[in-house]
């Protein structure tokens, strides 16, 4: 009994969180949301015994992505003006795309059912002396050990893209350079002025 309270409370404030990350109209409090959401759909993968893929939704997505997120859209200066003036050109294609997820969704949830013997499998681990965490590193790193390896590079590319998007150079800005520093003598780095008495500097 209390396994389905906390599934239907996790449920509830996870869809509210994810409806609100759109909702929200300050970016801030839609990545707050966001982790919230993060958050509760750990308890839920908690509840399906799915102990590993709670932790890594809770160390990587909401301890790294969703914090990123959250100093990212502070430190941007953005100019939500500026991005609202186009709303109205681009809201016929964002209503028909939107038009057109809401049918997949509900095509997907008509058309769902439940197998029998589901249930039983997924509760059940593949031997009964191994964690989900055991039998989920085997796999990945036998069976599917290319694919992630792939990942890995996919993200390596984004982290490589995102470094390059952000670096920006100001013009006209004193940059310290570090061979000119160790290549300087007394002679380029001092120079002595000869001033006449009594006429100053």
């Amino acid at each position: 009994m209390a396994q389905v309270f906390f599934f239907y409370l996790f449920a509830a404030i996870m869809l509210a969180s994810a409806f609100m990350v759109v909702a929200a109209r300050n970016p801030v409090h839609s990545v707050l949301f966001l982790i919230l959401a993060f958050v509760n759909a750990s308890g839920l993968f908690l509840l399906a015994g799915a102990e590993f893929l709670a932790l890594i939704l809770i160390v990587v997505y909401v301890g790294a992505v969703a914090v990123l997120f959250l100093f990212v859209v502070m430190m941007l200066d953005v100019d939500f003006a500026e991005l609202k003036s186009g709303f109205l050109q681009v809201l016929p294609v964002g209503a028909v795309i939107g038009a057109i997820v809401a049918i997949e969704l509900i095509l997907v949830v008509v058309g769902w059912k439940a197998s029998p013997t589901a249930l039983a499998g997924a509760s059940a681990p593949a031997t009964p002396d191994v964690s989900n965490t055991v039998a989920l590193g085997r796999v990945i790193y036998t069976k599917y050990v290319f694919f992630f390896q792939a990942a890995g590079l996919v993200l390596l590319t984004a982290m490589i893209g995102a470094i390059v998007l952000t670096l920006r150079h100001k013009q006209g800005v004193k940059r310290q350079s570090i061979p000119e520093q160790n290549a300087r003598t007394v002679e380029t780095a001092m120079e002595v002025k000869k001033v006449p008495s009594r006429a100053g500097v």
